[in-house]
């Protein structure tokens, strides 16, 4: 892992002091709401349906067994609402379900103490009353954690996918070139100030499993002909009201500049995009709109920065060695705990199948816990949990953990010996789901329970369907499907790119979801990332469950041998699919879609 320097320790800390002077002058009137807003915002603060939420950082998912044991104990000790507000969200939950005709599906209770791993390897709270922020910023400080750009008009936290630097399949590992992209965003002057939001991955692998054509820069290695590294750099990728792809703008682009052709592209969005209508100032939409004129834009802007400027941010091979070298392995011991586990058993079998990935160093394994359990929302773990991930992470994996794109945590550093002691220590934390990639191994975000912005919830939509397919021999039959759930038109939990994607929407005041089928991240079972389509008008919260099945059902009648259910979806087509889902609708609910 990336070892803080003294400079970046004082930064840290200094930035959570500046925070607390903001806080402060805040409490006394001295700065208005408005103008608090910006500050906190930019330190990962906002204010939700009920309560603050704090996102905090998690560089390109890296975490360590130091920093998960202080996210356990601000969950415990500061993650709590005050009795008042804690009845206050109840009963608007009450009143939000009574108002829904003939739904079965109970609310999700108001769960505190507990952190929530999202799609972009951030740790949200949701509980964290706004005076204790400045309390909590100083303890993450304490641990080189902040929440510094993970909101705002900025570029965001950089991402990589989770098996850098120990996939089989990789080029490069791009974490060394990640840090060195954080340290020259942070703060960033002329950036600072976005017409909107700025995402930014990589992925060093063949398989790409970051979803780069999803982001506003997707960055994609590569090695060309004279065996020269580079990446291939897409922009204009993103979700929301508008899905879009991004383009790719450069097919090779030397390592060395990486920040100079970036900020180039920053500088023509920033230069460019609309300011007028928030719906419409991501650089998706100036892409789309300009096409190549943007592209050319973006070319000239580097020739000036490479020309004119003299590449003042070109990354020189000693840079890059000095920040790689905090990325070498570890030093490497097998736990060599005892096990009582029945390593020909089904479950375990499952486990190594689904849970388990191969490794780039003989003899080790990479294991993914599984963050998809009855009576949590994914992506939910609570503070007894994420210290026991801290142990985990001590014991068998040198003290490191990485977040993924899932919303599940996974072990890097794990000796094949050591897999029966591993796999026994997360079924006793009900970690040990064997579900990784399938049907249950869902992405939802917080939706309408926590959500200001949300038209619907996703947590009860989660846990009916996680419910329903409970039998494994059911799941493994179903093989690798991507179920993806918004809980509004802003695709937190990204349902453009699931195979089935779930999206919350308002009608007339009640929660309504809208089902798209064909998605795709762009991984190798998936293909290339894509949107996938609306399957008629929208379904009740009831009826969620029914069409779920009904569409999986089809599938199951529909496939050849092993297909998968995206490429037999592929080869018949949506109507099958669609038909199934519309045939699912209950009476009243069916007359109600007829009439919209």
């Amino acid at each position: 892992m990336y070892q803080y320097t003294e400079f970046d320790r004082q930064f840290v800390h200094l930035r959570a002091q500046q925070f607390r002077d903001q806080l402060e002058r805040w409490q006394r009137g001295e700065l208005t709401d408005e103008q608090m807003l910006p500050l906190r915002l930019q330190n990962g603060w906002y204010i939700q349906r009920y309560a603050p939420m704090a996102r905090i950082a998690v560089p390109y998912g890296e975490i360590s067994s130091t920093q998960l044991r202080m996210l356990a104990h601000i969950a415990r000790e500061y993650d709590k609402p005050t009795p008042e507000l804690l009845a206050h969200a109840q009963a608007t939950q009450d009143a939000l379900q009574a108002a829904q005709p003939g739904l079965t599906l109970a609310a999700a209770p108001l769960k505190y103490g507990y952190g929530h791993f999202t799609t972009r390897t951030n740790v949200q709270f949701n509980w964290i009353p706004i005076t204790k922020a400045a309390d909590v910023m100083d303890l993450l400080a304490s641990v080189h954690m902040h929440g510094i750009q993970t909101s705002g008009n900025t570029i965001r936290n950089i991402n990589c996918e989770a098996y850098e630097g120990i996939a089989e399949d990789g080029i490069v590992d791009a974490r060394p070139f990640s840090e060195i992209l954080r340290q020259w965003s942070t703060l960033h002057p002329e950036f600072a100030f976005l017409p909107r939001k700025f995402k930014i991955s990589f992925n060093g692998a063949a398989e790409d499993r970051a979803a780069t054509g999803w982001y506003d820069i997707g960055l994609q290695a590569l090695r060309n002909e004279a065996g020269e590294t580079g990446f291939t750099v897409k922009v204009g990728g993103g979700m929301g009201r508008t899905p879009v792809i991004g383009t790719v703008v450069r097919e090779f682009l030397p390592w060395h500049q990486l920040l100079n052709y970036i900020e180039a592209v920053i500088r023509v969005y920033n230069g460019y995009g609309r300011r007028d209508n928030k719906w419409k100032a991501r650089i998706k939409i100036l892409v789309k709109a300009e096409g190549q004129k943007f592209i050319d834009a973006v070319e000239a802007e580097y020739q000036a920065i490479v020309a004119q400027d003299g590449a003042p941010h070109t990354i020189t091979q000693a840079e890059l060695d000095r920040v790689a070298a905090n990325f070498v392995v570890p030093a490497l011991k097998p736990a060599n705990l005892p096990s009582s586990v029945n390593t020909s058993g089904q479950l375990y079998q499952r486990w190594l199948q689904q849970n388990v990935r191969g490794h780039r160093l003989p003899g080790m394994r990479a294991v993914t816990l599984s963050f998809k359990r009855v009576g949590f929302a994914p992506g939910d773990a609570d503070a007894d949990t994420i210290d026991a991930l801290a142990q985990l992470a001590e014991q068998f994996s040198a003290s490191e953990a990485r977040l993924t794109h899932e919303q599940n945590l996974m072990l890097p550093w794990v000796f094949e010996s050591d897999l029966p002691a591993l796999y026994e220590a997360a079924r006793k934390l009900g970690l040990a789901q064997p579900n990784i990639g399938l049907l249950t191994d869902m992405i939802a975000c917080p939706g309408g329970d926590f959500c200001a912005l949300a038209n619907a919830r996703s947590l009860p939509i989660a846990a009916a369907i996680t419910e329903r397919y409970q039998d494994l021999d059911e799941v493994f039959d179903l093989g690798p499907i991507d179920l993806h759930m918004s809980g509004c038109i802003n695709s937190c939990g990204h349902h453009h790119s699931g195979h089935i994607g779930i999206l919350g929407v308002d009608k007339d005041g009640k929660e309504w979801y809208q089902i798209t089928l064909g998605g795709s991240d762009g991984t190798r079972l998936s293909g290339p990332a894509l949107a996938g389509k609306v399957v008629g008008p929208s379904f009740s919260a009831a009826e969620v469950p029914d069409v779920i099945e009904a569409i999986l059902d089809t599938y199951r009648a529909q496939r050849k041998g092993g297909e998968l259910f995206i490429d037999t979806l592929r080869r018949v087509g949506h109507d099958p699919f669609k038909a199934a889902a519309n045939a699912a609708r209950h009476p009243r609910q069916a007359e109600e879609a007829v009439a919209e």
